[in-house]
């Protein structure tokens, strides 16, 4: 039966970032997927992780810097990456950015294996 999600649920994180997740562990009790709005500041980075998940983010404003062991892609409002499950990869932004993640199984911490 089809479900209208009302509000989504806001995960705390450090550094200003605000992650709103619409389905997922948290929000639905999905474990197969996961999808997310977020807003990260200006400046905002995260660790290094190597997800147990695909990735697929599509900015929407501004832009974020997704490094591998390729190198740093920058991915603009209007443009999407994939990342995939088992790729060492780290989120950053210079400049700041809107943008909405799906995750492939659903994000969970510890599947995130963020280095710490």
């Amino acid at each position: 039966m089809a479900e209208i999600i009302a509000a989504p649920v806001r995960i705390p994180v450090p550094g200003g970032k605000t992650i709103d997740e619409y389905a997922g562990h948290v929000a639905s009790g999905d474990a197969a997927v996961s999808i997310a709005h977020m807003v990260a500041p200006a400046g905002w980075d995260e660790p290094a992780q190597t997800p147990e998940f695909d990735e697929f983010t599509v900015v929407l404003k501004g832009s974020i810097e997704v490094e591998t062991d390729g190198g740093v892609l920058t991915v603009a409002a209007g443009q999407a990456i994939i990342t995939r499950a088992g790729e060492r990869i780290r989120y950053t932004t210079t400049e700041g950015a809107e943008y909405v993640a799906v995750c492939l199984p659903a994000f969970a911490p510890d599947l995130a294996h963020r280095e710490e």
